[in-house]
């Protein structure tokens, strides 16, 4: 396992260095001023005839929020109430700091379904350190159609548990565009019980033996190890470049976990733009892909890699969350971004991705499930380039009407 890591490490490494040589002399690629687009605050603005108030540098916005109250319909399942605010800021000059964000947004779905999330991404001044957070508190009835594909829709089995999660993470920067880091996960489902109408458990429905047993919490708990090579200034809206994430996690029964076990996540993002220039309107691809895999036996049920369950929970659109688990997941996506207007107002998306589940008791992957849509953009906005994305998604036997601040990856 420690040559894998390290592997992987050297790859990423030698990735940043092929970067940094063909880049300009520049650390990170110039801050690129928004002040000719338009976006809602600029048109409400004109509605209600408000004039932005001249400041100097010193007294520029540090702050930048994107609120959505919005109704949902199909993405968490029935309808869904979600207000979403993402504050963006900068802690260091544009020209050398990513962005920052921290991402809060409450929901409550009319059928039980609810919960407290709150995301964050912080750069650190010249990007010394990145240190990146996931805290939830969920009530969270969902159905799962246990390991592999191939399965009917109507093969479901409703569980209901509350979820509680603290993943935290520090990064230093060891070269530009490359950080590496240690982490702690936990993870806690309390209360895991089945409401189907049946005689079944959920370890008779899943022929699982880990985290299923009747009237058992699973708790997880342990550190991680981060790898992290990306060269997107912005991840609320990201600009052509490159992205990749590696993750080893072990849970440690001395940190009180039910069992030891170990996974890895590693996830690669490419960013092309099709103009010949860098600048609007956009017109651009992005391709996504991850693998996610346990290492050893003894992971819960709930914590085996499933669609819709990736750390942004933004994998799968048009395929139901939690549809397709197994003991490895891989998954692959591809996207067209272009701007309708040249002021960048408003825009479309073209999506279509695939993803496949390893089969039970093998590492075999037997099943290819795809999906695909299409979206609209409405820049809300500028300052941090944050769209209100409206996705429409298909897959066999399933639609979803997906809403959300931010790209989707």
């Amino acid at each position: 396992m420690i040559k894998a890591l390290l592997t992987i490490a050297c790859c990423l490494l030698a990735i940043g260095v092929s970067a940094q040589t063909d880049s300009s002399s520049a650390k990170y690629r110039p801050f690129v001023d928004t002040l000719e687009k338009k976006d809602l605050i600029d048109i409400a603005n004109s509605i209600l005839h408000i004039k932005p108030r001249l400041v100097s540098d010193k007294q520029k916005k540090k702050f930048y929020f994107s609120v959505l109250p919005i109704s949902n319909s199909g993405a968490l399942g029935g309808n869904t109430f979600i207000t979403s605010t993402t504050a963006g800021f900068y802690l260091g000059d544009p020209r050398n700091t990513y962005l920052s964000f921290i991402d809060f947004s409450p929901y409550l779905n009319f059928e039980g379904r609810y919960g407290l999330p709150i995301r964050s991404n912080i750069w650190l001044k010249n990007n010394t350190y990145n240190i990146q957070g996931d805290t939830r508190v969920l009530v969270y009835p969902q159905y799962t159609w246990g390991l592999g594909g191939g399965q009917s829709d109507d093969h479901k089995f409703l569980i209901d548990y509350v979820y509680v999660r603290f993943y935290q993470s520090v990064l230093k920067q060891i070269t530009p565009y490359f950080f590496a880091g240690i982490g702690y996960n936990l993870d806690y489902y309390l209360g895991i019980e089945s409401d189907n109408g049946t005689n079944k458990t959920l370890n008779q429905f899943t022929d699982y033996s880990f985290g299923t047993k009747t009237n058992q919490n699973s708790f997880s708990s342990g550190p991680t190890i981060n790898l992290l090579y990306d060269t997107r200034n912005n991840s609320i809206n990201p600009l052509p470049g490159w992205y990749a994430n590696v993750i080893y996690r072990f849970s440690a029964a001395k940190l009180g976990s039910i069992d030891n076990w170990q996974s890895l996540y590693v996830d690669v993002r490419k960013y092309l733009s099709l103009s010949t220039v860098p600048s609007w309107p956009k017109n651009m691809l992005a391709f996504w892909a991850y693998y996610w895999t346990t290492l050893s036996p003894g992971s819960p049920y709930l914590n085996l890699p499933s669609i819709g369950n990736d750390p942004y929970q933004r994998s799968g659109r048009g395929i139901e969350q939690n549809r397709y688990r197994g003991e490895s997941l891989f998954y692959l996506e591809t996207e067209y971004r272009c701007d309708i207007t040249d002021n960048g107002l408003f825009g479309f998306v073209a999506f279509a991705n695939v993803n496949s589940a390893s089969q039970p008791n093998s590492r075999q992957f037997k099943y290819l499930n795809p999906a695909g849509g299409a979206g609209l953009r409405i820049k809300f906005n500028k300052k941090t380039d944050t769209n209100i994305g409206i996705d429409y998604g298909v897959s066999k036997g399933y639609s979803a009407i997906m809403i959300n601040l931010g790209e989707t990856f």
